[in-house]
């Protein structure tokens, strides 16, 4: 065998690999073997080359044996109907209007991938016989990168009614229409979990399709229709301005019709019920700048976006399904397909329009997008409800209960089919997105003018920061995320909940990175997360979710939220961060925990203030993830924050040299690192020499004695928890807290019986994760937070250069909570078992735990039951 047949086989073998991860699908294999090989060399080659299939994935190899035997049963008669069909093609029209994109030459070992490429014609052409002949078809029919589907002839047909000078579609429904479903089908046993792909097999970094992504929008088309084309398709964008990977945009290709884009803007709808503040100032700013930046993008490629204001009858309030049905009747649309939103009060508004609109004969349809996993999905079968609120524990859950598989992205289309009439829209700014008040003499005051400045608002500009970030901050994300001196983090945050990124776009490409941080991809778990939990909760922003902290006594003094929102505490790292919240629009997750901590246990505010200021100033408010976050943080929530930042010992990890702080209160700039984070503790003389003057240049602090706030804190939880014992488990001290009927159905097993739901939840009480030192607490209300061993308030340390002796006590303090934790659980379980097989009680230790004898430090204890070994 030559040498290069020997190193072709080699890269089919490599390819091979990636079929079976389910990375590519058996057709662009047997695609990819044929360029490489060639015919001769494939047809007696190919049954060796997949022989060990047979035995270890039997199905795959009946797949492929069945394309080689189709490939390789074709006559003449056939290829010579294709070549037929193409030509009268070309000779109906001779200058299509659609764009000719020249394929690149395809070299050994590279791979790529024909089966996920979407474009308005879709044909299958794995009938050629060599690669050659598949690119000569490709550039003449103008596709990008259809499916290797197999050649139909019942499903070949020519428009001869079609109008001079209208582009003409040539269709094979058979080759893409299940695009989806396929995918899905194919990769049923994928789940894109931490750690489900290993270093041999981790898939590239994706160049060819961020090639294609680029190619995209290089040409401007228009496709437009006849005046018999059928009805055309309402594609209604919400949060999801992008073309790469939008399920619905390529559905709306696959149906073969005018495609209208719209875009409905109905803030009462995005409100909800309650208190959510779901889109504030901010969020509308960069909802404003996406819109117009996708706008650009869809002129680009031949379409161009509607702009709609939600209308109503009479005087009620603005209504997306009445718009929609306006629009029908414009339009003569038959179809109207989105993505869908997982907030309850918009499944709620989305289900009502679905079941309206098909009573009048409109079928719309919603494709799961949003999130890695569906939210309404999830279940707690085979898990149970114990630590419930983790992401450990969702993971579990999404482990055991898999549900679809996540699949691959899709590429992006080149052009979308115009309707002969555009519905008449409104102007952009008819919206008030980005509505900027005014003085009294009439000049507009610009807000937003440094947000502006700090981000690029198009989905370009989402690739380009992920690109980045996978190119240099992902190499320390794993160690120094937290560090708010250094670009570390990805700033992918407002993309996402925009859609400007897909979440299963940047879990591919992480995934494909040189360096595959798990903390990176763990952090969409933590999304997909706050989403279920909000599923199950739908009060979830207002109300906390621990009945006995409803009662909390809470600060009253206004100036100390305002100071707070203005970055005017007196504590620089505190203020650095709130005012680059105000400018900016974002801060990194380690500086929102760092200033939520100071909110809520020093300055005792309720957490629906913070929560409400995020919401108004973040460029990137979520809902979902804001309240779970902020109930976490206020000690209400599912999951305990078992740590509080201190406002000054925080900047040692986050801001050891004073960079970020000198960046955002420049008035400090001129003090030494060392006493930069505590100016009050500066002598005189420094702090003339740096230009500081308290309660002038800088504000004086607001509060003094920080641990006395914090001890405060902990003894008001202590009385709450001891007002309200019947939310407190007697046996674990842990919180109790109502279940929603979801998951008491769940854990009764009702959720698959004939659809039976519990109606009612409120007598389940479920125990939920709690803070060590509040369990503490409650022994002894009056103590102080230094006396409690259990103490959760963070030692800050230098990330490059650790404090050992810090590093040591962190980690000693949370190893002696979770061991003891865990033998406290051992003799819970053991007693419970001896009690229940009538079994007497364990022996009980011959004393407690002691100190070893010959230990040289004072952290070293055995068990009690050991001492009397070493005598």
């Amino acid at each position: 065998m030559p040498p290069s047949a020997g190193s072709d086989q080699t890269v089919v073998r490599q390819m091979l690999r990636e079929v079976l991860v389910g990375r590519e699908d058996p057709e662009g294999f047997f695609a990819i073997c044929v360029s490489v090989l060639g015919y001769g060399e494939t047809r007696s080659q190919f049954p060796s080359l997949i022989k060990p299939l047979s035995t270890a994935n039997i199905s795959l190899h009946s797949v492929l044996t069945s394309i080689y035997q189709e490939y390789f049963s074709k006559t003449e008669d056939d290829e010579l109907e294709l070549a037929l069909a193409l030509s009268l093609l070309e000779m109906k029209n001779p200058s299509p209007s659609t764009s000719i994109q020249e394929p690149q030459p395809l070299q050994p070992g590279v791979r790529i991938n024909h089966s996920r490429s979407v474009q308005s014609n879709y044909v299958s052409k794995s009938q050629e016989r060599n690669f050659t002949q598949l690119e000569d078809v490709i550039r003449r029919e103008n596709t990008s990168s259809p499916q290797f589907g197999f050649w139909n002839r019942e499903n070949t047909h020519l428009d001869d009614n079609q109008t001079p000078g209208t582009a003409q579609t040539l269709c094979f429904p058979g080759s893409s229409a299940s695009f989806s479903k396929q995918n899905t089908e194919n990769q049923g046993a994928q789940t894109m979990e931490e750690g489900d792909l290993n270093q041999s097999e981790k898939p590239k970094r994706s160049k060819n399709r961020r090639q294609r992504r680029k190619r995209g929008g290089q040409q401007l088309v228009g496709l437009s229709r006849s005046p018999s084309a059928p009805p055309p398709v309402l594609l209604w964008f919400r949060r999801d301005l992008r073309l790469c990977d939008n399920p619905a945009l390529v559905g709306s290709l696959e149906l073969d019709a005018p495609v209208i884009p719209v875009f409905i803007w109905s803030p009462e709808e995005e409100e909800g019920p309650g208190v959510t503040v779901a889109v504030g100032g901010a969020c509308k700013y960069w909802l404003h700048q996406a819109l117009l930046c996708f706008c650009g993008t869809l002129e680009y490629i031949g379409s161009h976006l509607i702009f709609l204001k939600a209308s109503a009858e009479g005087n009620k309030v603005g209504s997306s399904l009445y718009t929609l049905k306006q629009l029908v009747k414009e339009t003569g649309a038959r179809k109207v397909l989105a993505n869908a939103l997982y907030e309850p009060w918009l499944k709620e508004r989305d289900d009502a329009v679905v079941s309206a609109l098909q009573k009048e004969g409109v079928e719309c349809r919603l494709f799961h997008s949003y999130c890695l996993r569906d939210p309404y999905s999830v279940s707690t079968e085979g898990v149970g409800l114990r630590g419930i609120g983790s992401v450990s524990h969702f993971m579990s859950c999404c482990r055991q209960n898999p549900g679809a598989a996540v699949g691959t992205p899709l590429d992006p289309p080149v052009s979308l089919p115009s309707p002969t009439h555009w519905p008449q829209g409104v102007p952009l700014d008819t919206l008030g997105l980005a509505w900027m008040p005014r003085r009294k003499d009439g000049t507009i005051i610009n807000w937003a003018a440094n947000i502006q400045k700090s981000w690029d608002f198009s989905e370009d500009g989402a690739h380009a920061r992920l690109d980045a970030f996978l190119h240099d901050g992902v190499y320390r994300y794993e160690k120094e995320s937290g560090r708010a001196d250094a670009p570390n983090t990805s700033c992918l945050s407002p993309y996402l909940h925009f859609g400007q990124l897909s979440p299963r776009w940047l879990l591919w490409d992480a995934k494909g990175a040189h360096c595959r941080p798990q903390k990176f991809q763990r952090k969409l778990a933590w999304r997909d997360l706050a989403y279920w939990q909000l599923t199950l909760f739908p009060d979830l922003p207002w109300e906390s979710l621990r009945p006995p902290y409803k009662a909390l006594r809470w600060n009253t003094d206004r100036s100390h939220l305002k100071a707070w929102q203005r970055g005017k505490t007196g504590y620089p790292l505190v203020d650095a961060a709130m005012r680059q919240l105000w400018l900016t629009g974002w801060m990194n997750n380690y500086m929102r925990h760092v200033v939520a901590s100071f909110l809520i246990a020093y300055l005792h505010l309720p957490w629906q203030e913070g929560y409400r200021w995020f919401q108004d100033t973040l460029v990137d408010a979520d809902v979902a993830i804001d309240a779970m976050m902020w109930q976490n943080g206020g000690m209400c929530g599912l999951d305990h924050w078992n740590f509080v930042m201190h406002p000054i010992n925080a900047a040692m990890t986050c801001d050891p040299c004073g960079s970020y702080v000198r960046k955002w209160c420049p008035e400090l700039a001129d003090l030494p690192d060392e006493l930069i984070h505590k100016p009050w503790k500066c002598p005189a003389s420094m702090l003339r020499r740096a230009g500081v003057v308290f309660g002038q240049t800088y504000p004086q602090r607001i509060i003094t004695d920080l641990e006395e706030r914090r001890s405060q804190s902990l003894q008001d939880v202590a009385l709450v928890r001891k007002e309200f014992g019947q939310y407190v488990d007697k046996r674990s001290g842990c919180d109790l807290v109502p279940l929603p009927p979801r998951l008491v159905s769940e854990a009764l097993g009702l959720s698959h019986r004939d659809g039976i739901v519990v109606s009612e939840g409120k007598h389940f009480l479920l125990p939920v994760i709690t803070r060590m030192e509040f369990k503490y607490q409650q022994e002894d209300p009056d103590a102080d937070a230094a006396s409690n061993p259990y103490n959760a308030v963070l030692k800050g340390y230098v990330s490059r250069k650790r404090d050992e002796t810090i590093a040591f006590l962190n980690e000693k303090d949370f190893t002696a909570s979770v061991m003891y934790e865990g033998a406290q659980r051992q003799e819970r379980l053991e007693k419970d078992y001896r009690r229940m097989e009538g079994l007497p009680p364990s022996p009980s230790t011959r004393g407690r735990a002691r100190r070893t004898p010959t230990a040289k430090d004072r952290f070293s204890i055995v068990p009690g039951g050991a001492v009397t070994s070493l005598k």
